[in-house]
């Protein structure tokens, strides 16, 4: 049985960093600076071991139809950064395909590069303030827009919290 020899791999691309291009290691795949997780979140040599299909959304016929993975290993913050949704198209046999990338990385190391829960919060609250408004205004719509907005707010305390303490944009926990 051989062992299992653990490397650190770019999380944007899962390449090692050393095949990165120029001095400041850009991964050719996404044209930005490598992003080498710290040692404690070294993935197993041979690459990512994914996709991993999620299915709580799986309600009715429409969510059933929808595939939702996730594309890459956890981060060295136990958390995806990609995931990618599947709809069947128009045309039998063919697929949409939506990725999805959230924030990979400390802002001050990794710069913006996804999005971050909250974006897909408004996005969420912005559609059902628009169900609300119209013919398909319900209680369940109301109930859900007030736990999206609670959510909304326990991050916004979270993120100021970390800016009040200095390590806002960084690893530090």
């Amino acid at each position: 049985m051989s062992e299992s020899k653990a490397v650190p791999l770019c999380q944007r691309c899962g390449m090692p960093p050393d095949l990165h291009e120029g001095p400041s290691r850009r991964c050719p795949a996404h044209n930005a600076p490598c992003y080498t997780p710290r040692a404690n979140s070294l993935v197993p040599f041979g690459g990512p071991q994914m996709p991993r299909e999620i299915e709580t959304h799986k309600v009715n016929g429409c969510n059933e139809a929808l595939k939702l993975t996730a594309e890459d290993d956890p981060g060295c913050g136990g958390a995806n950064h990609h995931y990618q949704i599947r709809f069947p198209d128009k045309t039998p046999g063919l697929f949409q395909v939506t990725n999805l990338r959230f924030q990979n990385g400390p802002i001050k190391e990794a710069g913006v590069n996804g999005v971050t829960h909250e974006v897909l919060l408004a996005i969420l609250i912005d559609r059902l303030e628009g169900f609300q408004s119209g013919q398909y205004a319900c209680d369940d719509n109301a109930e859900a827009l007030t736990h999206l907005r609670a959510a909304v707010e326990v991050l916004h305390r979270r993120t100021k919290a970390r800016a009040a303490r200095g390590v806002e944009g960084t690893h530090a926990v």
